[in-house]
């Protein structure tokens, strides 16, 4: 009359009451409540490491954004300055061939005078020279000296 089947289904809830009156379904309940808590948590953890990554993120490329604007001001500064050296450097270089030039000029002018006096001065004396041989040959006595002395300083202040 009591098949095999009967008695699993009176095992089986026999079974159940046995766990009902041990309270193993609180303690599975408690189990999976600490489980989803657990879970709750390390998914709060989870969102709590994203935005601070997030955040890590935003901050290091602002860090980055700043870097790059900061290297392109020093190198277009460095360029206007490379600028401006160039044309100071050309100024100063125009102004030292200038003076270079003046110089030259100066000198140039100065040996001219200096020639130009060397030459008076040496026709002077041969004039001097060449006046006192004539005078002295065609003129004889003290007339002779004092004419040869007048002569040769009207020269030499003429000449010079």
């Amino acid at each position: 009359m009591f098949d095999a089947t009967f008695w699993s289904a009176i095992a089986f809830v026999i079974l159940i009451a046995g766990f009902i009156y041990l309270g193993v379904h609180t303690k599975l309940a408690e189990a999976l409540d600490h489980r989803a808590g657990r879970i709750k948590s390390e998914l709060d953890d989870a969102r709590r490491l994203r935005d601070e990554a997030q955040k890590l993120v935003a901050e290091y490329r602002a860090r980055r954004d700043s870097a790059v604007k900061e290297a392109e001001e020093i190198v277009s500064s460095a360029k206007a300055e490379a600028e401006r050296l160039a044309v100071e450097a050309k100024t100063r270089m125009e102004d030292f061939v200038v003076r270079r030039t003046k110089m030259a000029e100066t000198k140039i002018a100065q040996a001219e005078a200096q020639a130009l006096a060397d030459v008076r001065a040496a026709a002077a004396d041969a004039a001097t020279s060449a006046a006192a041989k004539v005078l002295a040959q065609t003129v004889k006595g003290s007339t002779a000296e004092s004419l040869l002395t007048q002569s040769i300083a009207e020269i030499r202040q003429k000449l010079n």
